[in-house]
């Protein structure tokens, strides 16, 4: 974002076992954050595989804002699978 009228924000993706630094507004919706960090990561599987955490709880309402969510600039999200996966 320019003008600075987003807020930093570091999204860790765990299958990627990688994070994303970005700016962006607080009335970004948390579903439209989840899938923009898991394309950076380049993780090809659907969005709705994948729950975002905040503060180590899910933000189930992913349709909410990051302002809704309480997510302040800053802050440290996780984007994880939402099922587990078998060890090979």
């Amino acid at each position: 974002m320019s003008g600075g009228t987003g807020m930093p924000i570091r999204v860790m993706v765990q299958d990627a076992w990688d994070q994303v630094d970005l700016e962006v507004p607080s009335s970004m919706t948390v579903n439209e954050l989840k899938r923009k960090a898991l394309g950076l990561t380049h993780i090809d599987e659907p969005a709705e595989d994948y729950a975002m955490k905040f503060r180590g709880a899910e933000l189930f309402d992913e349709g909410q804002s990051l302002s809704q969510a309480g997510v302040v600039a800053r802050a440290s999200l996780i984007v994880v699978p939402r099922r587990r996966r078998p060890v090979r």
